[in-house]
């Protein structure tokens, strides 16, 4: 009865339009990460554009919050939008949780696999954004909505194995030498394997939000 009150009722596309906006931080973020990880003199400007696009996401993500409390008619359940933007958040925060833990710890020169993870996260956030893209004709993208996220779910499981790669490789580079270099190495491992985690946490609530949908 309400899905048929609410299909009377006018929606607020600007809900559409705000998550299309932070899913574009997300691309922003992940080209400012890549740029991070090659290392080099150009690692303090790289992340402080990361810091940038996250405060930019997280302006967005009080945006959607204030509409979901002023909109009557929302496109989908409330607690969904809200975990849906929390999910989205959550992904560029940690990106800048990476960015400040290579700062911190002055990391000018990365391992090829965290340049490697970094791809990764490039092509998770171009996936979402096309996927967030898609949400307001859920009911019509479906397949392709459901091949995105199984797509961002194979990424996460690719970058799982380079990670692991990467933490071997470190391994075998400073287990005669550096035992602090190998420590900050595994921090920034976490970090990137984490960035990822959160891409597969907002294809996993697309899912759930479509299923529901439809």
């Amino acid at each position: 009865m309400f899905r048929w009150f609410q299909a009377l009722m006018p929606r607020e596309d600007r809900f559409f339009q705000l998550f299309d906006r932070h899913a574009a931080t997300l691309v922003e973020g992940a080209k400012a990460l890549s740029d991070v990880l090659k290392g080099g003199p150009g690692v303090g400007a790289a992340a402080q554009r990361v810091f940038q696009f996250e405060n930019q996401a997280d302006d967005i993500a009080r945006e959607i919050l204030a509409l979901t409390r002023r909109s009557f008619i929302t496109p989908f359940d409330r607690g969904d939008i809200k975990e849906m933007i929390n999910a989205l958040d959550d992904t560029i925060d940690q990106m800048q949780k990476t960015a400040k833990a290579i700062l911190m710890f002055e990391v000018e020169t990365l391992e090829p696999e965290m340049a490697e993870m970094g791809s990764r996260i490039l092509q998770g956030a171009n996936l979402t954004v096309e996927a967030v893209r898609l949400l307001g004709s859920m009911r019509e993208q479906n397949g392709r909505l459901h091949a995105i996220t199984e797509e961002i779910i194979h990424l996460e499981e690719d970058t799982d194995t380079l990670n692991h790669a990467g933490i071997k490789a470190l391994f075998k580079r400073h287990r005669s030498g550096n035992a602090m270099d190998y420590i900050v190495g595994i921090e920034i491992y976490d970090h990137l394997e984490k960035v990822m985690d959160r891409f597969e946490d907002v294809a996993h609530r697309i899912s759930g939000i479509v299923i529901e949908q439809l």
